[in-house]
Protein backbone atom coordinates (compact mmCIF):
# COMPACT_ATOMS: atom_id res chain seq x y z
CA UNK A 1 0.00 0.00 0.00
CA UNK A 2 1.49 3.35 -1.05
CA UNK A 3 2.47 5.61 1.70
CA UNK A 4 -0.10 8.13 2.70
CA UNK A 5 2.11 10.54 3.05
CA UNK A 6 4.10 11.42 0.13
CA UNK A 7 5.53 14.85 1.16
CA UNK A 8 6.20 13.93 4.77
CA UNK A 9 10.03 14.11 4.04
CA UNK A 10 12.05 16.84 4.70
CA UNK A 11 14.44 17.58 2.50
CA UNK A 12 17.65 18.09 3.84
CA UNK A 13 20.25 18.81 1.56
CA UNK A 14 23.32 17.23 3.81
CA UNK A 15 25.26 14.00 2.33
CA UNK A 16 24.20 10.71 3.69
CA UNK A 17 27.38 8.68 5.46
CA UNK A 18 28.92 5.80 3.96
CA UNK A 19 29.45 3.71 6.25
CA UNK A 20 32.80 0.96 6.02
CA UNK A 21 29.74 -1.92 5.71
CA UNK A 22 28.26 -0.24 3.19
CA UNK A 23 30.40 0.80 0.01
CA UNK A 24 28.25 0.57 -3.16
CA UNK A 25 24.36 0.25 -3.84
CA UNK A 26 25.55 -4.05 -4.36
CA UNK A 27 26.21 -3.82 -0.47
CA UNK A 28 22.82 -2.41 -0.28
CA UNK A 29 19.68 -5.93 1.20
CA UNK A 30 17.21 -4.29 -0.81
CA UNK A 31 19.22 -4.03 -4.16
CA UNK A 32 20.26 -7.37 -3.32
CA UNK A 33 16.84 -8.50 -3.28
CA UNK A 34 15.87 -7.23 -6.13
CA UNK A 35 18.46 -8.52 -8.27
CA UNK A 36 17.66 -11.97 -7.09
CA UNK A 37 13.74 -11.05 -8.27
CA UNK A 38 15.05 -9.44 -11.46
CA UNK A 39 17.39 -13.06 -11.82
CA UNK A 40 14.31 -15.29 -11.30
CA UNK A 41 12.23 -13.07 -13.62
CA UNK A 42 14.81 -12.96 -16.44
CA UNK A 43 14.49 -16.55 -16.69
CA UNK A 44 10.77 -16.69 -16.46
CA UNK A 45 10.61 -14.16 -19.47
CA UNK A 46 12.73 -16.46 -21.34
CA UNK A 47 9.78 -19.12 -21.49
CA UNK A 48 7.42 -17.52 -22.64
CA UNK A 49 5.80 -17.96 -25.54
CA UNK A 50 7.41 -16.20 -28.75
CA UNK A 51 4.24 -14.10 -29.30
CA UNK A 52 5.16 -12.45 -25.89
CA UNK A 53 8.55 -11.47 -26.54
CA UNK A 54 7.99 -8.31 -27.59
CA UNK A 55 4.89 -7.60 -24.67
CA UNK A 56 4.42 -8.97 -21.66
CA UNK A 57 8.29 -10.51 -21.46
CA UNK A 58 9.73 -7.26 -22.20
CA UNK A 59 7.86 -5.41 -19.62
CA UNK A 60 8.47 -7.91 -17.35
CA UNK A 61 11.82 -7.85 -17.67
CA UNK A 62 11.86 -3.61 -17.87
CA UNK A 63 10.22 -3.60 -14.58
CA UNK A 64 12.27 -5.68 -12.44
CA UNK A 65 15.43 -4.02 -13.86
CA UNK A 66 13.87 -0.56 -12.70
CA UNK A 67 13.69 -1.80 -9.17
CA UNK A 68 17.19 -2.76 -9.32
CA UNK A 69 18.12 0.59 -11.31
CA UNK A 70 16.52 2.87 -9.02
CA UNK A 71 18.20 1.65 -5.99
CA UNK A 72 21.46 2.32 -7.82
CA UNK A 73 20.24 5.93 -9.05
CA UNK A 74 18.99 6.77 -5.31
CA UNK A 75 22.23 5.35 -3.60
CA UNK A 76 24.58 7.49 -5.96
CA UNK A 77 22.47 10.43 -4.93
CA UNK A 78 23.80 10.79 -1.77
CA UNK A 79 20.88 12.87 -0.40
CA UNK A 80 18.08 11.18 2.19
CA UNK A 81 15.03 12.59 -0.16
CA UNK A 82 16.33 11.75 -3.44
CA UNK A 83 17.50 8.05 -1.81
CA UNK A 84 13.55 8.20 -0.40
CA UNK A 85 12.43 9.02 -3.94
CA UNK A 86 14.29 6.33 -5.78
CA UNK A 87 13.39 3.58 -3.14
CA UNK A 88 9.75 4.68 -3.73
CA UNK A 89 10.09 3.72 -7.38
CA UNK A 90 12.08 0.83 -7.00
CA UNK A 91 8.43 -0.15 -4.95
CA UNK A 92 6.52 0.76 -7.60
CA UNK A 93 8.53 -1.50 -10.05
CA UNK A 94 8.06 -4.36 -8.03
CA UNK A 95 4.54 -4.07 -7.71
CA UNK A 96 4.87 -3.81 -11.30
CA UNK A 97 6.28 -6.70 -11.96
CA UNK A 98 3.43 -8.69 -9.48
CA UNK A 99 0.89 -7.36 -12.41
CA UNK A 100 2.89 -8.60 -15.61
CA UNK A 101 2.91 -12.15 -13.15
CA UNK A 102 -0.76 -12.09 -12.70
CA UNK A 103 -0.95 -11.48 -16.48
CA UNK A 104 1.44 -14.76 -16.94
CA UNK A 105 -0.69 -16.70 -14.32
CA UNK A 106 -4.01 -15.45 -16.31
CA UNK A 107 -3.03 -16.13 -19.95
CA UNK A 108 -1.91 -19.32 -18.58
CA UNK A 109 1.76 -18.67 -19.40
CA UNK A 110 2.42 -19.43 -15.92
CA UNK A 111 1.38 -22.20 -13.47
CA UNK A 112 -0.44 -21.00 -10.19
CA UNK A 113 2.44 -22.84 -8.29
CA UNK A 114 5.22 -20.67 -9.73
CA UNK A 115 3.10 -17.62 -10.20
CA UNK A 116 2.79 -18.10 -6.07
CA UNK A 117 7.02 -19.03 -5.31
CA UNK A 118 7.63 -16.03 -8.00
CA UNK A 119 5.15 -13.51 -5.87
CA UNK A 120 6.50 -14.15 -2.90
CA UNK A 121 10.08 -13.21 -3.78
CA UNK A 122 8.40 -9.74 -4.81
CA UNK A 123 6.54 -9.42 -1.68
CA UNK A 124 9.46 -10.28 0.04
CA UNK A 125 11.61 -7.62 -1.94
CA UNK A 126 8.91 -5.35 -0.99
CA UNK A 127 9.35 -5.42 2.74
CA UNK A 128 12.96 -5.06 2.46
CA UNK A 129 12.75 -1.93 0.63
CA UNK A 130 10.05 -0.58 2.60
CA UNK A 131 12.37 -1.28 5.67
CA UNK A 132 14.99 1.02 3.50
CA UNK A 133 12.83 3.56 3.24
CA UNK A 134 12.04 3.61 6.81
CA UNK A 135 15.77 3.03 7.51
CA UNK A 136 16.21 6.50 5.01
CA UNK A 137 13.81 8.66 6.94
CA UNK A 138 14.99 7.88 9.99
CA UNK A 139 18.71 8.98 9.09
CA UNK A 140 17.09 11.87 7.31
CA UNK A 141 15.60 13.21 10.52
CA UNK A 142 18.73 12.07 12.86
CA UNK A 143 20.72 14.16 10.55
CA UNK A 144 18.20 17.12 11.08
CA UNK A 145 18.30 17.13 14.89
Amino acid sequence: MPDPRPMAEAHSTKPVPRSSRTRSFQDLEAWQVCREVRQKVSGLAKRLPPKERFRLADQLVRASRSATANLAEGYGRYQYPDMVRFARQARGSLYEVLDHLTVALDEGYITKATFEEESERVFRAIQVVNGFIRFLRRRQKESED
